[in-house]
């Protein structure tokens, strides 16, 4: 028979499991990594309404993608144009960030898994006799480890030549140059450290669940147990 178990801190874990995927995943399809040097604007940037020089722009790069201004669209609101610059895996700037693409695709995969089983924790809490939390802790745990891998990797390939017509000559490896960094870059790290306070938390879940309490409300009969 199905127990629907919801305590407090094992639907906090769920919630924060699946905050981590998507933040992860949307930080990764972002391109604001690095946000570049600011671009002057030319003499024919001039703003129709009131006929004065827009503001210089700053185009932004991610790992596969960048936004930058188009000319021929400089005279109208939307001036902007992103999306993916390489077309293939192998068109990606650096060695280094596609070793970063590859860690951090794992690591959001796996995320996105115990995001997905951990809705199905309410209603089933074990698999084998082995208790779903701890499994989906362990895998969190692994997949923290993927996007520490990523992120090191990453500030590697600031010497490529896509990221020094961004940040100048002086761009180099763990060098940023003229550009800093974005908040996709900070999105990333932040959801590093929930990945791991996730994984450190599902233990708690598993404790939550398998409480007395719980074991006394299952032998009165009742399906439903929601304990603070």
């Amino acid at each position: 028979m199905c127990h629907v178990i919801v305590t407090c801190r094992s639907m906090l874990w769920t919630l924060l499991s699946i905050v981590v995927a998507f933040a992860e995943l949307i930080a990764f399809m972002s391109a604001d990594w690095l946000i570049g040097k600011a671009k002057p604007s030319s003499s024919e940037d001039v703003d129709n309404r009131t006929g004065g020089s827009q503001e210089p722009y700053h185009p932004t790069l991610g790992i596969y993608g960048r936004c930058t201004r188009i000319s021929h669209m400089q005279l109208s609101r939307r001036d902007t144009l992103c999306g993916p610059y390489a077309e293939n895996f192998s068109e990606i700037a650096s060695g280094f960030w596609q070793a970063t693409a590859i860690f951090l695709a794992m690591g959001i995969m796996i995320l996105c898994t115990v995001a997905f089983v951990s809705v199905f924790t309410m209603c089933v809490q074990s698999i084998m006799k082995k208790s779903i939390f701890n499994v989906c802790g362990l895998l969190q745990g692994i997949a923290g480890l993927f996007l520490i891998l990523g992120l090191i990797l990453y500030p590697a390939g600031w010497g490529c030549q896509k990221a020094t017509s961004y940040c100048g000559p002086y761009a180099s490896a763990y060098k940023l140059g003229d550009c800093s960094l974005g908040w996709a870059f900070y999105t990333a790290i932040g959801g590093t450290v929930l990945t791991f306070i996730c994984a450190v938390f599902s233990a708690q879940a598993e404790i939550a669940t398998s409480s007395d309490k719980v074991q006394e409300e299952i032998e009165e009969g009742k399906n439903l147990i929601c304990l603070l």
